[in-house]
């Protein structure tokens, strides 16, 4: 879908009065970004005769930034597919019973779907934030702003997935799931913005000296 086309076309139709590609798309987008600023510092890294001594480590983590990316680009596309499985259940008759029946049904497990995809996002997102937590201290200093710009990232798609996790919540009106949901998602947060702060202050430091 998406990932395979051109960049512009996807914004173009997430500027648009399309019904998507919407909030929970784009947070993939951006985790996505998030993943590879940190993969660019990795790769200046490894074959670096100055950083011999963490080229294991550093190569570890590229495979998993790499999974990361592949992923929530993976994530980004499927956002879109469940949105689609929303609209038309919304678009179901509901002018019988058992049509009502039918379409709260499917619109159950839309919305289900439609909030899988974000909340995936946010903890593909959490992997790379705490990658960028480890690459700040052993990465190739060069390169360290980019390792910022990834936790910012990381902790923006974060943000504005659970925006999309919670407004289908709100819509599934399911208490038990919202409360687990809603532990998680608290979880995930703090653990992407504790990351941030670190390595923002970490750049932040090496920036001054």
């Amino acid at each position: 879908m998406y990932r395979e086309g051109k960049l512009e076309s996807y914004v173009e139709d997430a500027a648009s009065n399309k019904p998507a590609p919407g909030g929970g798309s784009v947070s993939g987008l951006v985790g996505a970004l998030a993943a590879a600023m940190s993969e660019m510092s990795a790769n200046f890294t490894v074959g670096k005769k100055k950083f011999a001594a963490v080229q294991d480590a550093v190569r570890q983590m590229l495979q998993e930034l790499a999974a990361c990316r592949d992923a929530l680009l993976a994530l980004m596309d499927r956002d879109v597919e469940a949105y689609g499985a929303v609209n038309q259940a919304y678009s179901m008759p509901k002018d019988t019973g058992p049509q009502k029946a039918a379409r709260k049904g499917a619109m159950d497990s839309a919305l289900r779907g439609a909030m899988e995809a974000p909340l995936q996002v946010m903890r593909q997102c959490a992997g790379v934030s705490a990658i960028a937590d480890r690459l700040v201290d052993i990465g190739n200093p060069n390169l360290i702003t980019d390792v910022g710009v990834s936790a910012i990232l990381a902790e923006a798609a974060c943000a504005s997935a659970r925006l999309n996790v919670e407004i289908n919540l709100k819509f599934l009106r399911a208490p038990e799931l919202t409360e687990k949901t809603t532990a998680e998602m608290n979880g995930l947060s703090q653990q992407v913005q504790e990351c941030r702060i670190r390595v923002a202050e970490k750049v932040g430091a090496y920036l001054k000296s």
